[in-house]
């Protein structure tokens, strides 16, 4: 087997810059076959966007390309579900590996990158950091084209839910969930 085109590591706040860029290329570019560019543009910067949080927990990961980041995503051992630095109604508590699920958070791949096995090592990263943090279950909230990935890798869907990223703009999101072997 050949090595990989990319490498991961840990993102550092130095890095958010750069992260906030990719983020608006991704969910622009993957994101229009299955949102409006009134629902893309309301979620860029908010439900879509960099948690800091993730950085300084050293759980959010980058992949490298050609001397440029070309994905990220993580996971979290903390209460929010999803969202940004910006997004309203986050929780920092910590979560209880022995009740509660780890999250998959964040996941975002430059378009001329996508479907290259990026989004699958980098979860595969996750799900090893959260099982041995004593995680038995992942949950997350999935965006329509986040939804085949997170359902290759062993998903299931747990809840569709609209959520109002502000007055009269709405977005569809997929609450899904696995269990760790």
């Amino acid at each position: 087997m050949g090595t990989l085109p990319f490498s991961l590591r840990l993102a550092a706040i130095e890095d958010v810059p750069a992260l906030d860029r990719l983020i608006g290329e991704s969910a622009r570019e993957l994101g229009r076959a299955d949102y409006t560019e009134v629902q893309i543009e309301a979620a860029v910067g908010t439900a879509w966007g960099v948690d800091s949080q993730l950085i300084r927990d050293g759980t959010y990961f980058v992949a490298e390309a050609e001397g440029e980041i070309v994905a990220c995503g993580g996971w979290s051992r903390r209460q929010t579900l999803f969202g940004g630095d910006m997004q309203a109604g986050r929780s920092s508590a910590l979560l209880d590996p022995a009740r509660d699920a780890a999250r998959i958070r964040a996941f975002f791949v430059r378009p001329d990158w996508a479907r290259r096995g990026i989004g699958r090592a980098l979860l595969e990263r996750c799900e090893a950091e959260a099982r041995a943090h004593g995680f038995r279950r992942l949950d997350l909230m999935a965006t329509l084209p986040g939804e085949r990935l997170y359902a290759a890798a062993g998903f299931v869907v747990a809840a569709r839910e609209d959520y109002t990223l502000r007055p009269g703009v709405r977005i569809e999101l997929i609450a899904m969930t696995k269990v760790l072997t």
